[in-house]
């Protein structure tokens, strides 16, 4: 479903890596701070263009040349909510809807709402949520579309403990019923774990190991990476 050859040039080396992913696997990302794992998520959202490679996903060619933004099927949550503050919460969630996608969507759209508590909120503008709330209101844009392809980079950033484990478990629940492919990044392991079932793991810029998560904790190919696992 995903096969991706990514060439990224930076400053302190060039990242290049190779993913093939199936239809519905779920992928995490792990390693040190500045590996390039977010250069790779960047790269397959169409946020930054490769400097070299090719990227294909569903039968369409992301790269080369660029696809535009609004043809690839796919969301991508980073860091940053990106909620238009001098909206709802409501039209911040059905942003990019037509009539006919938000007549259809409804029953799906309610669900979400009610999953992530987002009911009192509805009509709130984006600028007076809490952080938590954001974060909520941002995931439920980033799934209102049912996008084939998801791409998490730190999605969980200054979250509590109790409102990370309620958005893990709302994720790993509605990857399962949409069958969505999942790629992610996170610093934690422990968190990447519970929502992916395979690991590709980056330092400087280069993949040092892939396979399930017992075969990489049981055996991990550096010393960086057992200091990580470690914590």
């Amino acid at each position: 479903m995903l096969e991706a050859h990514i060439v990224k040039r930076r400053t302190a080396f060039t990242v290049e890596v190779r993913l093939q992913i199936g239809q519905g696997e779920r992928l995490a990302l792990f390693g040190a701070s500045g590996a390039g794992k977010s250069t790779v998520l960047s790269c397959l959202a169409g946020f930054e263009d490769p400097d070299a490679g090719d990227i294909r996903f569903d039968g369409l060619h992301l790269f080369p040349p660029p696809l535009p933004l609004h043809r690839r099927r796919l969301a991508y949550l980073t860091q940053s909510d990106s909620l238009f503050p001098h909206l709802t919460v409501a039209e911040n969630v059905c942003f990019g809807l037509d009539g006919a996608s938000l007549d259809g969507a409804g029953k799906w759209i309610a669900e979400l709402k009610q999953r992530l508590g987002l009911e009192p909120l509805w009509a709130q503008p984006a600028r007076k949520v809490s952080g938590g709330q954001a974060r909520r209101a941002a995931l439920a844009r980033m799934l209102a579309r049912r996008p084939p392809l998801v791409l998490l980079d730190e999605p969980f950033t200054a979250l509590d403990r109790p409102t990370i484990n309620e958005l893990v478990d709302a994720i790993r629940e509605w990857q399962q019923t949409l069958g969505f492919t999942l790629i992610m990044v996170d610093h934690r392991p422990e968190i990447l774990e519970r929502l992916c079932t395979l690991v590709a793991v980056i330092e400087a810029g280069r993949i040092v190991q892939e396979g399930s998560w017992p075969e990489v904790t049981a055996a991990p190919a550096t010393p960086l990476l057992a200091r990580l696992l470690a914590g």
